[in-house]
C-alpha cells in the first residue's frame, strides 16, 4: 500500500491503482486506518488530498458564467427554460456554452426549479357540511352502466338524502348531459317539496354536475349548491358508498340487453334499498323509516321487546335490558375534527 501512495504522488491515484491491480476502493480505504508506522503515507495521502482538482480546458471562465448568468436573468428569459434561452439566442446569433451547462449554473445557484410563469389554481376548500334531518343535504351522482355491447354504456342519476339515505330521486338515461340533470333535480326537488334556503346538494365536479344549467336550476330554486375537492372521492362518500351496495348486489349483472331492462334492474333495487334495506348507518332502520319520521316510534317498539326479553329471562343478560342500536342525530360530509359525536 505504500508503494501505491508513493506511485500515486507521481501518476496520480488511477494509473497508480491499475499499474499495480489494486481497486481503487481499496486504496482510499486503507488511508483512513493507517498505523503509526506508516504517518510518512499519510502525509503523502493528505497531499494528494489536498491539491485541486484540474480545471478543464472546456469550462466556463468566472466572467463567462457571471455573463451567462445574468442572461438568464433578464426579464425576457427570467420565466423560460433554458432551453428556449439557448435556441431563441441561437436565432439571435449569440453563443454562450450549451444548454447542460445553463443548467447546471442554474442548479449551482439553486434556481433549477419550474421558471416559466403557470397559472397559480386556488385551493379548493375542503366541504364540511352537516345534515340533522331529512331533507337539508342530498347527494348526487351518476354512474356508467353496462350495455348489450362493447363501448355501449347507460347512464344512471341518483339524488340522496344524506341524512336518511333514502333515495329521492334517480333516472337512467342512453347519455349524460346537463338537461337531463336538471330536470331531474327539479323535479326531485318539487317532489319533496323544498323551500327556498332549505337545501344542500353536494356532488363531486363532474361536467353535468359543474354545468350552467344546473347551476341557475338551483340559484332559482334557492337551493344551495357544494362540490367536493378534485380528484377526492371521500368528499362524495355516501352516493359512492350507495353504487357500491347496487353493483355487488347478487342479481346485478355484467350488462343489460337494453335501458328497459337497467330501468326495471333500478325499480327492483331502490324498492329495496329504500323499505327493505336495514342500513348500519342509521341504527338498522331502513331509509324509508328515518325519512318519513317513523324511527323514534320503531326504536320504541324495539325497546319494549327487548324489555320483554329481560323480564322473561334476566339470567341471561348482564345488569339490564339491552337497548337497540341508535339513530344518529347528526350525518357530516367531512366532519371538523374535534366534533363531538352527537346521538340520539
Amino acid at each position: 500500500m505504500s508503494a501505491a501512495v508513493s506511485l500515486a504522488i507521481d501518476v496520480g491515484v488511477r494509473p497508480a491503482c491499475e499499474a499495480l491491480g489494486l481497486d481503487r476502493a481499496s486504496f482510499y480505504r486503507y488511508r483512513p486506518v493507517l498505523g503509526p508506522m506508516d504517518r510518512e503515507c499519510q502525509a503523502i495521502a493528505d497531499a494528494i488530498a489536498a491539491v485541486p482538482p484540474a480545471i478543464s480546458p472546456r469550462a466556463l471562465k468566472p466572467n463567462e458564467r457571471a455573463t451567462v448568468l445574468a442572461c438568464l436573468h433578464e426579464e425576457r428569459f427570467q420565466d423560460r427554460s433554458p432551453a428556449a434561452v439557448y435556441a431563441t439566442l441561437l436565432d439571435e446569433g449569440v453563443y454562450h456554452c450549451s444548454m447542460r451547462t445553463m443548467y447546471r449554473l442554474l442548479k449551482a445557484e439553486g434556481e433549477s426549479d419550474e421558471r416559466r410563469n403557470q397559472r397559480t389554481h386556488p385551493a379548493y376548500q375542503k366541504p364540511e357540511l352537516l345534515a340533522t334531518g331529512h331533507n337539508q343535504l342530498w347527494s348526487w351522482d351518476i354512474t356508467k352502466l353496462l350495455g348489450p355491447a362493447k363501448w355501449t354504456y347507460f347512464y344512471l342519476y341518483v339524488i340522496m338524502d344524506v341524512f336518511s339515505r333514502y333515495i329521492v330521486g334517480w333516472m337512467v338515461a342512453p347519455r349524460e348531459t346537463a338537461e337531463l340533470a336538471k330536470r331531474l333535480i327539479e323535479h326531485t326537488c318539487e317532489k319533496q317539496r323544498i323551500a327556498p334556503d332549505q337545501l344542500t346538494i353536494h356532488a363531486d365536479r363532474g361536467s353535468s354536475m359543474t354545468s350552467k344549467p344546473v347551476a341557475f336550476l338551483m340559484a332559482d330554486l334557492g337551493v344551495t349548491k357544494s362540490h367536493s375537492r378534485p380528484y377526492v372521492s371521500d368528499d362524495n362518500p355516501y352516493s359512492e358508498s350507495q353504487f357500491r351496495t347496487m353493483k355487488y348486489r347478487p342479481e346485478f349483472p355484467d350488462r343489460f340487453g337494453s335501458i328497459q331492462d337497467s330501468r326495471a334492474f333500478c325499480q327492483t333495487f331502490f324498492a329495496w334499498y329504500n323499505d327493505e334495506h336495514r342500513h348500519s348507518g342509521l341504527g338498522l332502520l331502513t331509509p324509508a323509516m328515518v325519512h318519513h319520521g317513523q324511527a323514534p316510534l320503531i326504536l320504541a317498539q324495539r325497546q319494549e321487546v327487548l324489555n320483554a326479553a329481560f323480564l322473561a329471562h334476566p339470567e341471561r343478560f348482564v345488569r339490564s335490558a339491552p337497548k337497540p342500536a341508535e339513530l344518529p342525530k347528526e350525518v357530516w360530509i367531512n366532519k371538523p375534527p374535534g366534533t363531538v359525536n352527537n346521538t340520539q
